[in-house]
This record gives structure tokens, C-alpha cells and sequence, in this order.
């Protein structure tokens, strides 16, 4: 039996180049940071984030990245901006989920975000499984839940591929040089990146953006 490809998403996406960049690399998902808890130089207003939306391909998987943590905030994001998915990326309350899914515009899916911070991660992971579309894994530091550029411990993630029935994303400080062995390791549905295809000015970098998903896909 053949083994599905990893996907691979790319995050952070801020301009028509970064989106043409990614698209022309081969990326399966892009995602565009809307309604963050603080400032990035990624971060976009629905509108922004609407209009570069609209420009994607049929195929490629648009995803509204938030730290937004209630069901109105979250609707009304997904309504603003044409999208496929939401990748909540807070401290989204697990017991809300299946109201938000009646209040996104059908089919957008849901992902929840699980920090894999110790342990703990992994029976949490079981209990996002149960209520979202898919599980994302990442890093998290004392003032940010993502876009750390830091990786977290990739066997506890592995155990929650193992444990958990719903496709996982792994990101977290991946890079062209590391991804490889992280789907080795993990053996995740999807990888995503951000800072770790990103040049000196935090734009895309088209080489990186190239070797990433190269990697990821094992060619």
C-alpha cells in the first residue's frame, strides 16, 4: 500500500510575492495570520488577508491563522476572509468547538492547535482529536504560540501521530535542512513553516521556499 505524501502548508504568507512564491514552490496550503493576541511583521487585517485569499489557485488550501478564542470573533473572521480552514492557534476552548463548526460558512474545517510543551501534550492531543478536524502541533515560549523558529521534542509528537485517529501537522522551527528528518520521525499528515523559509527582512525566500518542499516530499 502506497503511503500519502506529506503536505506541505506555508504560513505567514503577507504579500501577492509571498503567494506566488509559495504557489510556485508547491505548496498544498497557505495560511494568513488574522487576528493575532500580538504584533508580527506577518500579521494581516481581514481585509489584506481577503484580498490575497481571492488570488489563491483552485487546490491549494487557504487557512485563517488566530489566536481569537471565541466563537464570534472566529465566524467573523472565516466569513471576512475566503478560506478553507481555521487553524486556531489560541487557548480556543475545547467545548466550543463543535458551535463554532455551525457557525463557519460549510465546509471550512477546524484545526486546533497543541503545544508540545512536555508529557502532558500527548493525552491533550487525544482530546483535541476528538472535537477538530486536525491536530497542529507547535512550540510555544513564554510571549508566543507560534512562529517560534524553535523545535519542540519530536518523539512526544510521534507518540501523538500514533495515539491520536485525525490527521496531525507538525511545525515548530522547521527548516529546508531539518524537515526531512522531522517526517522520519513523526511520519505527521502535513508539515508547516513560517520563519524557516523566510530571508534576513522576513520576506519568503523563494531558494528556501524551493528546498523546503523539496525535502518535505523526499525529492
Amino acid at each position: 500500500m502506497s503511503v500519502a505524501p506529506t503536505r506541505v502548508k506555508i504560513c505567514g504568507i503577507r504579500s501577492d510575492r509571498d503567494l506566488a512564491l509559495a504557489v510556485e514552490a508547491g505548496a498544498d496550503a497557505v495560511g494568513f495570520l488574522v487576528g493575532l493576541d500580538y504584533e508580527t511583521d506577518d500579521a494581516l487585517l481581514p481585509e489584506a488577508a481577503a484580498a490575497l485569499a481571492r488570488q489563491v489557485p483552485p487546490f491549494v488550501t487557504r487557512v485563517v491563522v488566530t489566536h481569537r478564542t471565541t466563537v464570534d470573533e472566529v465566524a467573523e473572521l472565516a466569513y471576512a476572509v475566503p478560506c478553507d480552514a481555521v487553524q486556531l492557534h489560541g487557548e480556543f476552548p475545547l467545548d466550543r468547538i463543535d458551535l463554532l463548526r455551525l457557525s463557519l460558512p460549510p465546509p471550512v474545517r477546524v484545526h486546533r492547535v497543541v503545544h508540545v510543551t512536555g508529557p502532558e501534550a500527548v493525552p491533550f492531543a487525544a482530546e483535541v482529536s476528538h472535537v477538530a478536524d486536525a491536530v497542529h502541533l507547535d512550540t510555544r515560549t513564554d510571549d508566543r504560540v507560534g512562529g517560534t523558529g524553535l523545535v519542540h521534542d519530536w518523539k512526544l509528537s510521534m507518540r501523538i501521530v500514533k495515539w491520536v485517529r485525525k490527521p496531525v501537522v507538525l511545525s515548530g522551527g522547521l527548516t529546508p535542512e531539518n524537515v526531512r528528518d522531522a517526517i522520519r520521525a513523526v511520519a505527521p499528515a502535513a508539515v508547516d513553516v513560517n520563519t524557516g523559509v523566510e530571508d534576513a527582512d522576513g520576506a519568503k525566500d523563494p531558494h528556501r521556499l524551493r528546498a523546503f518542499v523539496k525535502a518535505a516530499r523526499g525529492s
